[in-house]
């Protein structure tokens, strides 16, 4: 039972020793203290041009590797259905609008409609006031036996017979009041025909805008996902780009550089294209999470041990000053600053522009 221990013990010390070989053998030679490395490649966002609503492509007016700004046609979808809905839209616009004329109209109507019966009211008013005066004048007449008793009937006749006119005046009032609200209402309403209308118009403009598709940002092609005359859905993708100006490059450090690095340290980028050239960039994401590192990373010995996942962005002016020679996938180291104190070692120190091998 010793001798199997032992034998175990000398085993595992044995794999401790290679894969700490293999360690030394990978990391990069010549740093000084303070700095760490590790490979990976550039890595560019990729963005996916689509089309909002399902239609057919009219035409697509870029190629696979073209450069666009953003803000540039990147296709065109077919707007016929939309074209045709706008101008019907349109013709409802215009009944509308003429709709609120003829409400506008008859409110006049209607209102003058019950300045009349009011002045209709105001004379029954009169006249059953100058009947009031006559029936006094009757009874007092009738009582001294100056009049006749039937006179006095009648005055007092010509009285209700001039209150119900009041009273008949006054409900035609009230029904030219009635007419007019009833107007104004369809006012209302054919205004807000008008504004429903014109919103529908702003959403078709707004669909026609959408249909032709632009580029979001600054980029370049990578590749054309349709062809003109196909049918795609709601959000089907047309082309898709990579942004240029936000190219960063992956790698893993232990636990132990990793700890200490912080979002902003400086770094620097060597491309295998380009070794003599390094690229300024700023750390810009630390895995808050270790993991496994991939094989396309590190040998099988050392995947064995938790690895921190690590950006390093490069500053997004200078990728515009040079974006014909940005090229993503291109396979290179990355060197960043644990220690602020620490100094760049002569090979990683800044130079002039980049250039690509055979420029």
């Amino acid at each position: 039972m010793n001798k199997t221990w032992i034998v175990r013990g000398l085993i595992v010390a044995a794999l401790i020793a290679v894969a700490f070989a293999l360690y030394k053998l990978l990391t990069p030679s010549g740093l000084p203290e303070g700095i760490v490395g590790g490979n990976g490649r550039l890595e560019a966002t990729e963005i996916d041009v689509a089309s909002k609503s399902a239609g057919r492509i009219r035409d697509i007016a870029v190629d696979e590797g073209q450069t666009v700004k953003a803000g540039d046609v990147i296709a065109h979808m077919d707007v016929d259905v939309l074209a045709a809905q706008k101008t019907e839209a349109e013709a409802q616009l215009a009944e509308a609008q003429n709709a609120v004329l003829v409400s506008q109209t008859q409110v006049a109507q209607r209102e003058a409609e019950k300045a009349a019966a009011e002045a209709v009211v105001r004379q029954r008013l009169a006249e059953l006031n100058a009947s009031r005066k006559r029936l006094g004048r009757s009874d007092t007449l009738a009582r001294e036996g100056a009049t006749s008793a039937q006179e006095r009937d009648d005055d007092s006749a010509q009285v209700e017979g001039a209150s119900a006119a009041v009273e008949a005046a006054r409900a035609q009032v009230a029904s030219a009041q009635v007419a007019v609200t009833n107007a104004r209402n369809q006012v209302i309403g054919s205004r807000s025909r008008v504004e429903a209308t014109r919103a529908t118009i702003q959403r078709i403009e707004a669909d026609l805008s959408d249909a032709t598709l632009r580029s979001p940002r600054d980029g370049r092609v990578q590749y054309r996902l349709a062809q003109p005359g196909e049918v795609v859905a709601g959000g089907g993708r047309v082309v898709s780009l990579v942004d240029l100006t936000d190219v960063t490059m992956s790698f893993f450090l232990p636990a132990t550089a990793a700890g200490r690095l912080g979002i902003g340290s400086e770094a620097r980028i060597v491309l295998d294209a380009i070794p003599d050239t390094p690229i300024p960039a700023k750390i810009s994401f630390v895995a808050d999470v270790a993991q496994f590192t991939p094989k396309t990373v590190e040998t099988q010995s050392e995947r064995e041990k938790m690895m921190f996942r690590v950006k390093a962005r490069i500053d997004p002016a200078l990728l515009r000053r040079y974006m014909s020679l940005v090229k993503t996938g291109l396979p290179g180291m990355a060197y960043v600053k644990v220690d602020p104190g620490a100094q760049w070692p002569a090979a990683l120190e800044l130079k002039g522009p980049p250039q690509t091998k055979g420029q």
